[in-house]
C-alpha cells in the first residue's frame, strides 16, 4: 500500500522528522527503511538522509504483512459494522476472546479476522487489535488492517482522543448520579485478579447512573485510562461488582453467567478519510437482567 504526504510547513525537514509529524512511529519508520522503494520525494527515489522541502510530496510504501503460520485461521462468522481498506469495526459477542492464548489458540477475534482477510484476498493478513475486550465483554471493537492505521490509532489511544463508552450492570444501589474513580490498579504475584493497589498504575473511570433496579444499577462508563479489567476492578472496589462477574465477586443469580458489560460507543478520527467516525450499539444488558 502506498501513501503520500505533503510538507505543508515552511521548513525543510529530515525525512524521519517529517514522517514522525505525519504519525509514523519510530518502529514503523525502521520497517519502512527496509524496503528499497522507500523513500520517494516528488517521484524521485531518495535516501533516508534527504531533506523534505516545503510543499514536497513524500511517498511511502508499507511492507506487506504476510500470513503468520503460527496464527490459526478461523472461518467462523463476524458481525461487521464497518469496513474499508484501513479499518474494521466489529460487534463482538460474549464468550469470544480477542486474541489467541493457551486456552484458545484457534478461534478468537484475531483468528476470525484473519480468515475474513483471506477471503477478501488481502495482502495484509495481520489484524491489529486497537480496542481489545475481555472474553466475556460484548460490544464494539476497532481493528486496524495495516501498520499505518495501527500507528495512527495507537497515537489516539495515547492522547486519549479515541473515545469509548460502556454500559455496565453493577450490584446494589449507587446513590450518586455521577462519579469519578481514581485508584491505582495492579496485580499481586500468582494471582489472576487485579485489584486497587498503592503500587499499581493510576487508573481513572468515570460513570453516570442511568437506571435503578431492586438489586442492581445500570451505569454508563467512560474509561480515561486503559488498565486490565479496569471497570471490573474499580466497581468491585466501590462495593458494587458487576453482575455475573465471578472473578470480582459479582452476584451470579441475576441473569448473567459473565460480567454484565457492553462496549456500546466508539469514536475515533479516521485520518485517511479526514473525518470522525462514530459507532453506537443499543443497550442490551437490561433485557437479560432477572430480579
Amino acid at each position: 500500500m502506498q501513501f503520500t504526504f505533503v510538507n505543508h510547513s515552511q521548513s525543510a525537514l529530515p525525512i524521519k522528522r517529517f514522517l514522525s509529524g505525519q504519525g509514523i512511529s519510530h518502529r514503523l519508520y525502521n520497517q519502512l527503511k527496509q524496503l528499497p522503494q522507500n523513500f520517494v520525494v516528488n517521484d524521485q527515489l531518495v535516501s533516508a538522509e534527504q531533506l523534505v522541502q516545503p510543499q514536497d510530496q513524500v511517498q511511502i510504501t508499507l511492507p506487506v504483512e504476510a500470513d503468520d503460520p503460527q496464527v490459526a485461521t478461523s472461518n467462523q462468522p463476524l458481525t461487521i459494522l464497518f469496513e474499508d481498506q484501513n479499518w474494521l469495526v466489529l460487534d463482538k459477542p460474549a464468550y469470544l476472546a480477542s486474541v489467541p492464548g493457551p486456552n484458545n489458540p484457534t478461534d478468537t477475534v484475531v483468528n476470525r479476522v484473519k480468515g475474513h482477510l483471506k477471503q477478501e484476498h488481502s495482502a495484509n493478513l495481520v489484524p491489529h487489535i486497537i480496542t481489545r475486550l475481555d472474553r466475556d465483554t460484548q460490544g464494539l471493537m476497532l481493528i486496524a488492517k495495516h501498520r499505518l492505521a495501527n500507528s495512527w490509532a495507537n497515537q489516539q489511544l495515547t492522547q486519549r482522543s479515541l473515545k469509548k463508552f460502556y454500559y455496565a450492570l453493577v450490584a446494589g444501589d449507587i446513590k450518586e448520579k455521577h462519579g469519578l474513580i481514581e485508584q491505582p490498579i495492579g496485580r499481586l504475584p500468582q494471582q489472576i485478579a487485579h485489584q486497587v493497589l498503592p503500587t499499581g498504575q493510576m487508573a481513572k473511570t468515570e460513570f453516570w447512573v442511568l437506571q435503578h433496579f431492586s438489586k442492581a444499577t445500570l451505569v454508563k462508563v467512560q474509561l480515561h485510562t486503559g488498565r486490565t479489567h479496569q471497570i471490573r476492578v474499580h466497581f468491585a472496589y466501590l462495593g458494587h461488582p458487576l453482575i455475573g462477574d465471578h472473578l470480582y465477586g459479582g452476584p451470579m443469580d441475576l441473569g448473567f453467567k459473565h460480567q454484565a458489560l457492553q462496549a456500546y460507543y466508539l469514536e475515533f478520527m479516521d485520518d485517511f478519510a479526514q473525518q470522525k467516525r462514530q459507532f453506537q450499539l443499543p443497550e442490551r444488558l437490561v433485557q437479560s437482567y432477572s430480579n
